[in-house]
């Protein structure tokens, strides 16, 4: 959820997410720097939903994605129950309302770069730091005492 992403960036997480949300948030006062955003915008999905989008050709397009999918269905990560994922992938290849494979290569690209940060360790503790520094905005003290004035007129 939002205010969790919030509240891990609070503590120093780096936030890996689609730009929606409360990650617009974070990002505006962390820097680009400081989260890692991957896939489409709503303004994307919507232009690929009216444009006809077709799953299973992404995927078919995708070696890494094809890759993991195929992993997924053959039971690779089921071996008691190689069937546990069927309704999983019927529902990737058919249907795919979050535009899951869309994002992947996307996906996997952020994930690259967080694991080079990470890699990084001077880096990596600079952008924790940074998000610490940047984002007390979100601190319940400030919405409280707006709440308190703006909403409730108790101040």
């Amino acid at each position: 959820s939002g205010t969790g992403n919030m509240k891990f960036a609070m503590n120093g997480a780096l936030t890996i997410g689609t730009l929606d949300g409360a990650n617009i948030e974070i990002k505006d006062r962390v820097g680009d720097d400081n989260i890692f955003i991957f896939g489409m915008t709503a303004d994307e999905v919507e232009a690929k939903r009216a444009s006809g989008y077709d799953p299973r050709s992404v995927i078919d397009g995708s070696n890494e994605l094809c890759q993991a999918v195929s992993a997924i269905a053959s039971g690779v990560f089921s071996p008691d129950d190689r069937q546990r994922y069927a309704g999983l992938m019927g529902g990737l290849y058919e249907g795919d309302w979050f535009m899951l494979a869309a994002d992947f290569d996307s996906y996997a690209t952020a994930q690259r770069s967080v694991d080079t940060r990470w890699n990084d360790r001077d880096a990596w503790v600079a952008s924790t730091v940074r998000n610490v520094a940047r984002v007390g905005w979100f601190s319940s003290d400030r919405t409280i005492r707006e709440y308190a004035r703006d909403i409730w007129t108790v101040m």
